[in-house]
Parts: structure tokens; sequence; C-alpha cells
């Protein structure tokens, strides 16, 4: 992908370099010659052939977002009261069997 961004670039430096130097040209057309011929198209490939490597970034940092939030849950389940009114005390009054009418 590098490759082809470093060779078109290096065609447009000499595309400029020959509008410079030329005895028609000026250094405005070699500049613009370098940004039109140059940087535009080169950023416009490198945002498309890029765009594969940052749907897989998305996609890791949403997996990991989710299995952060998993062990979050289950770290405040885990770290919920199994006492009855929920408190960390026992509580004050013993609670009835189960099942059994007194």
């Amino acid at each position: 992908m590098y490759l082809i961004a470093i060779a078109w670039g290096y065609v447009a430096v000499m595309m400029a370099l020959a509008e410079a130097t030329s005895s028609q040209g000026s250094i405005l057309g070699a500049v613009i010659t370098l940004l039109l011929y140059g940087v535009l198209p080169i950023t416009i490939l490198l945002y498309i052939l890029g765009a594969p490597g940052r749907k897989a970034a998305r996609k890791k940092q949403a997996m990991a977002e989710a299995e952060l939030a998993a062990q979050a849950a289950a770290t405040a389940q885990a770290q919920q009261s199994t006492q009855a009114d929920g408190g960390d005390h026992a509580p004050a009054q013993p609670l009835p069997p189960v099942g059994k009418e007194t």
C-alpha cells in the first residue's frame, strides 16, 4: 500500500520539478501540480486503502469494551450481598423457613 503512495509521490515531485524548471513553467504551477497531482490523490488512496484497518480497529475496540462491561457486571454481581435484607450485617429478625407457616 505504501509502495504505491511512495512511487506516485516520486512521480508527482518529478512532474512539479519539471514544471518549475521549464522555461514556460512557474513555481506556482509547480506547487499546484504537486498538490493536485500528488498530495490529493495520495491522501485519497491512503484513506480508501486504510478502511479495512480502521474497521478492524473499531471492531476490536468494541469487543474490548463489551468484555470490560461483562467483567464489570460479573464483578458487581459477585459483590452483591447474599444476605436476605441486602445489607452487610445479619438480619435483625430471623427469617422464617421457606415453605413453612408459623
